[in-house]
């Protein structure tokens, strides 16, 4: 899972994050009022996403499942559909 963090933190921290994707290996996901914005990866994380090799072809599921897990900003039902989350009332006694 990739490391969130708002944006006006990620300005005043980016050395930081920087050291953090290249030297820990993390993945980070800049946000804006909760919404992903950007992700910092590797460039050699790019490097497999953008031309995988038949050794790492399976290597780029994690890091967009990961990403793709956040969502993309205008990915979400008009409506405030958030992150897929719903609630249902039932009464109780009653299931279905």
């Amino acid at each position: 899972m990739a490391y969130e963090i708002p944006v006006t933190q990620a300005r005043a921290e980016l050395a930081e994050l920087i050291n953090r994707v290249v030297y820990g290996g993390e993945r980070v996901v800049v946000t804006r009022h909760g919404k992903p914005l950007v992700a910092l990866v590797s460039a050699a994380d790019l490097e497999r996403l953008e031309h995988p090799t038949a050794e790492t072809e399976g290597e780029e599921a994690p890091v967009i499942s990961s990403v793709s897990s956040l969502g993309a900003p205008g990915s979400r039902p008009p409506g405030g559909g958030g992150y897929g989350l719903t609630a249902e009332h039932h009464r109780p006694g009653v299931h279905g």
